[in-house]
């Protein structure tokens, strides 16, 4: 199977998956998050069109209001 790097840390990926797949089956769906891949931060609108590929490194933040 092959792998991106999620946040740091390995995580399998069967083949190229829409990051809204990807964001869904990691709970996050719906939920506001920042989003960069491969070093490069992606702007919501563009969430839809973004494949996942095996080797591509992903860092997910959620946001959080607090006070």
């Amino acid at each position: 199977m092959e792998m991106i790097t999620l946040n740091g840390s390995p995580h399998p990926i069967a083949e190229p998956t829409p990051l809204p797949a990807l964001l869904e089956a990691l709970g996050l769906a719906g939920k506001p998050v920042v989003v960069e891949l491969n070093q490069s931060a992606l702007f919501p609108r563009d969430h839809p069109a973004t494949l996942i590929h095996p080797g591509d490194r992903l860092e997910i933040i959620t946001l959080a209001a607090g006070g």
